[in-house]
């Protein structure tokens, strides 16, 4: 299972689609720049570019490119571009990359869990599967769930969409966004564990080049629509229990 991190192309289409949202509110508001912490965030946008690129840390280079935007934006507009443009700006730090070490240190025992869940679900519908550690054995197949399987870049990307979602449908109760966005993580994890089911089954009817070919890339595609789906219908259980209780979730 290969390992995929295709999540920041993703999110910088949103938030050029958020802006130009704004677009109008942006050229409405009056323009009082705030030059001071303008170009003071304009140099330590450019040093942190300089540094990241010189040293390769992805990670200071996409955070240097939201920090310009927020310069530009002080420089141009002031203070109320930014309380216009808040929220896009905050959807831009899910472009930034996590640290390796946090990977690693989250990313070792989601692997454990999705293929524990994945093997024991499989085995109790009658097939036959093992597994040691993160590889899973099932017929005359070995498979090995990767980074990609483990659910963390997925899970960072449907945090992000569900954040927007919440903003789309402008929930304004902070009980029902937090609960909806905590949701998420283990939504996320369940249909993690329907990716590698889905990939063991087509590896074990179909052979081993199926199972690594179109169908795993499609997978993938299921996992979101699967995430998004649960993340849909416990939108609206919650929904339904705020009607029926007189609560305001």
């Amino acid at each position: 299972m290969r390992d995929e991190q295709g999540h920041g192309p993703i999110i910088l289409a949103l938030v050029f689609w958020l802006l130009f949202q704004k677009r109008h509110d942006l050229a409405a508001a009056p323009t009082k720049p705030d030059l001071g912490w303008g170009i003071a965030s304009f140099v330590l946008a450019v040093a942190m570019y300089v540094l990241g690129r010189s040293q390769a840390v992805l990670m200071l280079e996409t955070g240097a490119a939201i920090l310009l935007f927020i310069a530009l934006l002080l420089i141009f507009k002031g203070t109320q571009g930014l309380r216009i443009c808040w929220f896009p700006i905050f959807f831009m730090l899910f472009m930034v990359p996590l640290p390796a070490t946090l990977v690693v240190l989250v990313t070792t025992p989601l692997k454990s869990a999705v293929s524990a869940v994945a093997s024991a679900l499989m085995y109790a519908l009658g097939y036959p599967i093992g597994r040691s550690g993160v590889v899973l054995t099932v017929g005359p197949y070995q498979l090995l769930v990767a980074d990609a399987c483990a659910g963390l870049n997925s899970m960072f990307t449907l945090e992000a969409l569900g954040l927007l979602y919440m903003n789309l449908m402008k929930y304004t109760s902070p009980l029902r966004n937090v609960t909806l966005a905590i949701l998420i993580v283990p939504i996320s994890f369940l249909a993690n564990v329907i990716r590698v089911i889905i990939l063991v089954l087509v590896t074990y009817h179909f052979g081993d080049e199926a199972g690594q070919g179109f169908v795993h890339g499609f997978a993938g595609m299921v996992l979101f629509l699967v995430a998004l789906t649960m993340i849909l219908t416990v939108d609206h259980a919650m929904r339904w229990v705020a009607a029926r209780t007189g609560g305001r979730l």
